[in-house]
This record gives C-alpha cells, sequence and structure tokens, in this order.
C-alpha cells in the first residue's frame, strides 16, 4: 500500500524508547511525512499496523514483548502492500539477512541522518529497497550463502522454472545490484522494457521488492557469493 502519488507516506514508529518515537516522529513531520501511530515492542506495532493500515513501518529491532523481526514477518504476513524500514543500533552481519528474509525493505541505523531517514520512507514507500551505505551486499551474500547450502538450490524457489530465460537473466542482474538504468545498458534493451521485465519477475515470483529479489537470487544460486558485481549493495 504505496502512498498515491504525490502524497505523503503514512509512518507507524515501532521502538520501545520513548525520546527515539518522538525524535523520529518530529524528524517526519517537519518533512512533510505523516506519522499515524506509534508502538512501543512489537506484539503493539502488529497490532497497530493491523488496525491503522500504513505505508511504511519504522521498526526498531530489539524490543520487549516481541522483537522487530518477528514483528516485521507478521506485520507483512497480514499487510503484505505495506514496507518494513528497520531501524537499529546494532550493526550486525545476522540482522541483514535475517530481516531481508522477513520482507523488510531497508536497513538503517540509528545514526542516520534526518534527511537521509525522510529520504529512505520516500524510497522504500514506492517499493524500492535501501541499505544503509555501511552495511554491503557482502553481507548478504554470507548468509543466504549459508542458507542455500542446507537446501537443494534447484528447488529452493520452485517459481524459477515459470521465468523466460531473458526473466532469469534479468533477476540474476537484479541480484547483483544493477538498477534499471545499468541492466538497460547491461542487456542493451529501453528502460520501460527492462520494468516491464522487473514486474513480471516480482509477479511470477510474489516479490515485495529488489530487496526480496537480490536475497532470492544468492538463495537459488542465480548468483554467487564472490561472483561478479558482489562488491555493490542493493538499492535503487
Amino acid at each position: 500500500m504505496t502512498a498515491a502519488e504525490g502524497a505523503s507516506p503514512r509512518v507507524l514508529i515501532a521502538d520501545d524508547q520513548r525520546l527515539i518515537r518522538t525524535g523520529f516522529r518530529l524528524i517526519l513531520t517537519a518533512r512533510g511525512i505523516t506519522v499515524v501511530g506509534e508502538a512501543a515492542d512489537g506484539a503493539e506495532a502488529v497490532a497497530e499496523a493491523r488496525r491503522l493500515r500504513p505505508d511504511v513501518v519504522l521498526m526498531d529491532i530489539r524490543m520487549p514483548t516481541m522483537d522487530g523481526l518477528e514483528a516485521t514477518g507478521r506485520i507483512l504476513e497480514q499487510i503484505p502492500e505495506c514496507r518494513v524500514l528497520i531501524l537499529t543500533t546494532f550493526d550486525l552481519d545476522r540482522y541483514v539477512y535475517t530481516a531481508l528474509s522477513a520482507g523488510a525493505s531497508g536497513f538503517l541505523l540509528k545514526d542516520v541522518t534526518p534527511e537521509h531517514l525522510a529520504a529512505a520512507v520516500r524510497l522504500v514507500d514506492t517499493g524500492d529497497a535501501l541499505l544503509a551505505p555501511s552495511i554491503t551486499r557482502r553481507l548478504v551474500e554470507r548468509f543466504a550463502a549459508g542458507a542455500a547450502a542446507a537446501q537443494d538450490r534447484s528447488s529452493a524457489h520452485t517459481g524459477l522454472a515459470a521465468l523466460t530465460p531473458r526473466e532469469r537473466e534479468v533477476l540474476t542482474l537484479l541480484g547483483r545490484g544493477l538498477s534499471n538504468l545499468e541492466l538497460a545498458a547491461e542487456l542493451t534493451l529501453s528502460e520501460a522494457t527492462v520494468k516491464s521485465h522487473v514486474a513480471r519477475i516480482f509477479a511470477k515470483l510474489a516479490l515485495r521488492d529488489r530487496a526480496q529479489a537480490v536475497v532470492l537470487a544468492y538463495e537459488t544460486g542465480l548468483v554467487r557469493p564472490g561472483g561478479p558485481g558482489a562488491a555493490s549493495s542493493p538499492g535503487r
């Protein structure tokens, strides 16, 4: 559920520290973004998201009752059109892959600037994905590789069989972090054609955004850790 074109995203803030919630609210409202509610723990975040139907949830990870990772999964099961932007003080590798696998569209540290925070909310509301500059795709590689090793990659996602050869090629390049413009240049296609391919891939594989595409590309072995383009981070 992204905001209508030109409209302000409706945001729910979930954090167990009142001062953090107040600070985020002030930052966002000062930049024209509507904060529709707050939650002090994961369970409350799930309940409030169900009640308020926000476009974006700003989600802390470490909270009482239910942590932000579990809350993210539950919210997106119930409101798949919502977007979750994870905010944490903990720059720990394991959180990145877990958060993205749960369906989060972004991952930022709490020392983000006010301008970057507002821009991130607007970005994920459009259906794009975002990671903090300090959290590169090498982290996704590491944990996705471990997950894929525990299963038969050929059956990791049966939906891949529904893709055309061109769509598999596009998904592989998405997994390497290429933007639509870069995809168009790489494949000698128009950007409009690339966008159509990406939309069909998302529809066929029930992917929410590019963050999920990156995780899937690694889990299925389309992109290998340490392979071409492995150093860039998922983004536009």
